[in-house]
C-alpha cells in the first residue's frame, strides 16, 4: 500500500492552518455568538412575572388537589356512603382526566385567538365556581362528583399547562430580546420555578386547614384562582386593546406573532 496516499487523505480531513494557528471551523453556529440572559435580566423581559406569579397561584389549587383529592373524597360521604381509599383513589384520576381536556382546549383556544393572557385568566375565573359547586355539591351521588370533578379538573389544569408550555416558549423568544434565542430555557424555568414553590405550600397549608374546615380549604383554592386571574389583568387589557385594533384596521396589518401580544 502506498503510504503517500494515506498522507494525502490524512492531510485532506484534517484542519487547514493559516499561519501558526488552526482554520476556524466552516460552520459556526449563530447561537454560539448570542449571550445568554440573566436571571435578572429574564425576569425583566414583558409578561414573565405576571405568569410566573399566576403559575404560582395555579399550582397551588392544581398540586393541593392532586396531594389531598384521594383523602377528601374518602372522608366525605358520597350520596350516603364512605368510599375506601382504593375507590377514592381511582375517583381522583379523573381530576387528572379533565386536567388533559383542559389543557387541549385552552391551548387549542389561544391558538385560535392568539390570545395566551385571556384564554389563562378566563380559565381561573371559571375555576372559581367549579370549586365552588364541586365542594357544594359533589356529594350528591358519584356520577355528579365525576361530573363535577372532571370540570373542576378542566379549568384548574388548562392555565397550568398552558403557561410551562406555550407560554413559556413565546416569552422566550419575545421581541425584546431582539432575536436572542438563548432565554428559552431561563424563562422556563423561572415561570415553571415559581409555579413549583405554590405547588409546594398548597398542600402543605392544607394540612394545616383541613384539620379545621374542609370549606376553608375551598375558600383558601378559590381565592388563590382568583389571584391567579388578577395577576394577568393587565396583560388582559393589552390583549383585549390589541384585538380591538386589529379589528378596526382587517386587511391592512399583517399577521402577529403570539409573543408580540405579551406586553407590560
Amino acid at each position: 500500500e502506498s503510504v503517500g496516499a494515506d498522507r494525502d487523505e490524512d492531510s485532506f480531513q484534517s484542519p487547514k492552518k493559516s499561519g501558526e494557528g488552526v482554520a476556524e471551523p466552516l460552520l459556526i453556529s449563530e447561537t454560539d455568538e448570542e449571550k445568554a440572559v440573566g436571571f435578572i435580566q429574564a425576569w425583566k423581559i414583558p409578561g414573565v412575572a405576571p405568569f410566573a406569579l399566576c403559575l404560582f397561584f395555579a399550582k397551588l389549587v392544581a398540586y393541593t388537589f392532586l396531594y389531598w383529592l384521594p383523602f377528601y373524597i374518602s372522608h366525605t360521604a358520597i350520596d350516603g356512603k364512605y368510599l375506601s381509599s382504593e375507590a377514592a383513589g381511582n375517583l381522583s384520576t379523573l381530576f387528572d382526566v379533565g386536567g388533559v381536556v383542559g389543557g387541549i382546549l385552552a391551548g387549542h383556544i389561544s391558538d385560535r385567538l392568539d390570545a395566551r393572557a385571556i384564554t389563562a385568566a378566563s380559565f381561573m375565573y371559571c375555576a372559581i365556581p367549579a370549586l365552588f359547586l364541586y365542594r357544594i355539591y359533589g356529594h350528591i351521588s358519584v356520577p355528579v362528583n365525576i361530573v363535577l370533578m372532571l370540570i373542576t379538573g378542566m379549568f384548574v389544569n388548562g392555565p397550568y399547562a398552558l403557561i410551562t408550555t406555550a407560554v413559556s416558549a413565546d416569552l422566550g423568544t419575545h421581541s425584546s430580546l431582539k432575536g436572542n434565542s438563548r432565554a428559552l430555557a431561563t424563562v422556563t424555568a423561572i415561570i415553571d420555578g415559581t409555579g413549583s414553590i405554590g405547588a409546594a405550600i398548597g398542600p402543605l397549608l392544607t394540612g394545616y386547614i383541613s384539620a379545621k374546615s374542609w370549606s376553608a380549604v375551598f375558600t383558601m383554592l378559590m381565592a388563590a384562582a382568583l389571584v391567579a386571574g388578577l395577576f394577568l389583568t393587565r396583560l388582559v387589557v393589552a390583549e383585549v386593546a390589541t384585538k380591538i385594533v386589529e379589528s378596526r384596521s382587517q386587511g391592512t396589518s399583517t399577521p402577529r406573532s403570539p409573543s408580540a401580544a405579551i406586553e407590560v
